[in-house]
């Protein structure tokens, strides 16, 4: 069991902006919620957390309505929702204390999680002093301060150094260890390909690739072949009416399956064109994305 929306629909006048969208996901799994700004993601995120009322349609979990009344939800919005005059201690307490926490339990979350993020000396500052990143990190551990059962990170990576990014997707691979159900919407592509096994890509309100990441990577029909050659290989691409990409030594074009790859690599051969090496890939997530929603 886990999250179920069916034939969700939502309208704003004459724009539907979420129009009749069916998903699953596993109890435990990760989702990676994608689409270019105004797909329809965040008035999703919304509809599953009451904000928005849907005009059709339905959200279950594990089988009942999915309601944040019955359920631990930790939801980290991509816009910033930190008090600037308050100190972080204090507002931390005051979100976990609206989670059902009593003080203590508070104090010792507050004094892991802090530490966790390498942010225990701005304890005692107000928000308004923290610089954008590590205002983020505090909203990370709001987000997660209550030990929530579903999490929704909404752009968790926004403002975030690479070393503090890389500190955040440890703290995600370690919250997939412990099997909880995460949907992560962002346009980072290489953190969805790493920490989702499933995938949602959204245009203009509607589905246009879901399911899981493998399938959709074996779906998409085309491979990454990758040559690197002193040689010119423009006249080889030609032969076969191949379109390619050259960047200094390295040639890449997409080929439907190894077959064809060993057709343009036995052609070089034959031609006396001596390679340094060569690669089939996987298509990446990003070039899926473009392709199918870009």
């Amino acid at each position: 069991m886990g999250l179920e929306i069916r034939n969700l629909t939502k309208r704003y006048g004459d724009t539907i902006a979420v129009n009749d969208i069916s998903v699953s996901l596993p109890k435990g799994q990760v989702l990676g919620l994608l689409g270019r700004n105004g797909a329809g993601k965040t008035t999703t995120i919304k509809m599953m957390l009451g904000l928005v009322q849907p005009d059709n349609g339905e959200i279950l979990w594990n089988g009942k309505p999915f309601r944040r009344d019955g359920l631990s939800i930790g939801y980290l919005p991509e816009e910033r929702g930190l008090y600037p005059k308050s100190k972080i201690a204090e507002q931390l307490r005051y979100f976990g204390q609206l989670e059902g926490m009593n003080r203590k339990l508070a104090n010792e979350r507050i004094e892991y999680w802090l530490e966790k993020f390498e942010m225990i000396e701005y304890k005692n500052k107000l928000a308004s002093e923290l610089s954008k990143g590590n205002q983020q990190k505090i909203q990370v551990i709001a987000t997660l301060l209550h030990d929530p059962e579903i999490i929704i990170l909404d752009e968790p990576f926004s403002g975030l150094d690479p070393v503090n990014a890389t500190m955040l997707g440890t703290v995600i691979e370690e919250l997939v260890e412990q099997n909880k159900t995460i949907i992560l919407s962002s346009h980072r592509m290489e953190s969805i390909e790493l920490f989702c096994e499933n995938v949602c890509m959204m245009k203009q309100g509607r589905i246009e690739v879901s399911g899981k990441l493998q399938k959709v990577k074996d779906d998409y029909g085309y491979k990454n072949l990758r040559i690197t050659s002193e040689l010119p290989l423009a006249p080889v691409f030609h032969k076969f009416n191949m379109p390619f990409e050259q960047n200094g030594t390295v040639y890449t074009a997409k080929v439907h399956n190894e077959n064809e790859g060993m057709d343009i690599i036995n052609a070089a051969a034959e031609a006396g064109i001596q390679l340094q090496n060569f690669s089939l890939l996987e298509p990446t997530l990003h070039q899926i994305f473009v392709e199918r929603v870009g």
